[in-house]
């Protein structure tokens, strides 16, 4: 699918030479901070403008079926771009997987987390955040960590579910609640990484997060939207998601 891509991307560029435009990305909350500095990137190279648009894979997708007018979407999930490819809305050969999501248990509290998940066991807190499993992968990850912990049911009365994870992230940050399963990505695009305690949840505990990112049907033929999803595949910026807290998917 990336040789596919890229070979669009070089017969666009051989129609004529490319006039600046604007590219509207929608994406899930988790990515919002690596892709604030992919966009920077991308304009100074290529002098195009990226529009963001930050919500849940759910409401993106919601949005896009019901006609909303972006480009490209970077989704916290693989289902929801390739259930827009089945409807027509996206380019079959344009999906592929931008990124590993990675879970971290976080608190402001630096004596709450041991580095460990004793503190899901005991329910010795006020309250927990998660994602709205209903909406965000994150949140359905943190449901399956949960779950293995043989703890979801019983902290059902104890947890705040976030619209996104950037919500979830913020219940932690401000103190509406004890702790969080929130994106690592998150805490280290916020500055808090070495703020309170956290336990890094092993990827072996839920399901991959794989992130997908697909050109919508609209803008097949818009050349600065092909180069966008060009250039978020690049070795510089393959290595910029790692260093946001990611893991690559291939």
């Amino acid at each position: 699918m990336r040789r596919s891509l890229l070979a669009f991307a070089v017969l666009l560029s051989f129609c004529g030479a490319l006039q600046a435009d604007t590219v509207r990305v929608a994406l899930a909350a988790n990515f919002a901070g690596p892709m604030r500095e992919i966009a920077r990137l991308f304009e100074l190279e290529s002098g195009h403008h990226v529009e963001m648009a930050v919500s849940s894979s759910g409401k993106i997708y919601a949005q896009i079926s019901h006609g909303a007018p972006f480009d490209v979407f970077l989704s916290a999930d693989q289902s929801k771009p390739a259930a827009l490819v089945a409807k027509g809305l996206a380019v079959a050969d344009s999906q592929f997987s931008y990124a590993l999501g990675r879970l971290v248990l976080w608190s402001t509290n630096p004596s709450l987390i041991d580095n460990s998940p004793n503190i899901l066991s005991s329910g010795n807190f006020r309250m927990l955040a998660i994602a709205n499993p209903l909406l965000a992968p994150y949140g359905e990850a943190a449901v399956e960590v949960l779950q293995r912990l043989a703890c979801y049911e019983r902290l059902g009365t104890k947890m705040v579910k976030g619209e996104n994870i950037a919500q979830t992230f913020q219940f932690v940050a401000t103190g509406s609640a004890d702790l969080g399963l929130v994106a690592l990505s998150q805490l280290r695009d916020s500055g808090l990484s070495d703020v309170g305690s956290q336990w890094s949840v092993p990827t072996a505990m839920h399901s991959p997060i794989r992130q997908d990112a697909v050109l919508l049907t609209s803008a097949a033929e818009k050349p600065a939207a092909v180069a966008l999803m060009r250039f978020i595949q690049s070795e510089q910026i393959r290595q910029l998601i790692v260093e946001s807290g990611y893991l690559l998917a291939d």
